[in-house]
């Protein structure tokens, strides 16, 4: 597995940028490829939730199922995909800067393959998410920074 990681400076206090993060209903707000996402428990999100994820990556919608497997407010967490040919694993963690005034994001993600899966992640999965990660981050930053969420 060869990670793909990426850090983004937030001018927003942890806490902020990990409850905007951590609410599968904004995901589709920054995260170019989310067509849509939702939690599949009552509840707030905790180790062992899952939420359903419908991204498009080309022209093919592609539905998953993460699962928490690791979460420490305001810090980190960990999320693992359980099903489908392409499972992403996706980790991250938000430091604190400037006495908690601003975060540092960073995003790690990776990917298990299964079945098409194999073909599809080196050849379009992992190439596509590249290049819309960074992305990803600076939308997130700007909907951060102007109030707009």
């Amino acid at each position: 597995m060869s990670r793909i990681e990426k850090s983004i400076d937030i001018s927003r206090s942890p806490e902020e940028v990990f409850s905007y993060v951590m609410d599968p209903s904004h995901m589709p707000e920054w995260q170019e490829s989310a067509v849509a996402a939702r939690k599949l428990s009552d509840g707030p999100l905790a180790v062992g939730s899952r939420i359903h994820v419908k991204r498009r990556i080309g022209r093919r919608e592609m539905p998953m199922t993460m699962e928490v497997t690791e979460l420490v407010p305001s810090r980190s967490w960990h999320f693992h995909g359980v099903d489908g040919p392409v499972r992403g694993d996706v980790q991250g963690t938000i430091e604190p800067l400037d006495d908690g005034r601003r975060s540092r994001l960073t995003l790690s993600v990776d990917f298990e393959s299964h079945g098409i899966g194999k073909v599809l992640v080196p050849f379009v999965v992992k190439p596509h998410i590249r290049k819309e990660m960074p992305r990803n981050e600076e939308h997130l930053k700007e909907l951060m920074e102007s109030g707009a969420r």
